[in-house]
């Protein structure tokens, strides 16, 4: 297990409690997010790398559809900005972004 200083810790939770209380997303949307911050270590507007194979495996997902679904939707909620790579050793750039005042006025 890998272990993660205060200031992340703190970020991460901060990040979770936004999610919580987004009635828009369910247990797919709050499990995909929750392999994002493991894998960008929680750190918002720095961008990261991560496989799609390696964010199903964790976040319990096991549908393609779904997990597109949910990463389309997290996008244009604006928790993240994505960039597809197209390649398996590479992967995607991924930037969270955390919520913006655009989405909190959908809710």
């Amino acid at each position: 297990m890998k272990r993660l200083d205060h200031a992340s810790a703190a970020m991460d939770v901060s990040a979770l409690e936004a999610v919580k209380s987004d009635d828009r997303l369910n247990s797919y949307h709050i499990s995909l997010y929750t392999a994002l911050l493991y894998y960008g270590n929680g750190i918002q507007k720095i961008p990261f790398h991560a496989s799609r194979r390696k964010l199903m495996g964790f976040s319990r997902i096991k549908s393609g559809a779904t997990y597109h679904k949910c990463m389309r939707e997290l996008i244009s909620y604006g928790y993240l900005s994505y960039d597809p790579s197209f390649h398996p050793q590479l992967g995607s750039r991924i930037v969270l972004t955390g919520t913006t005042a655009e989405s909190d006025v959908d809710r």
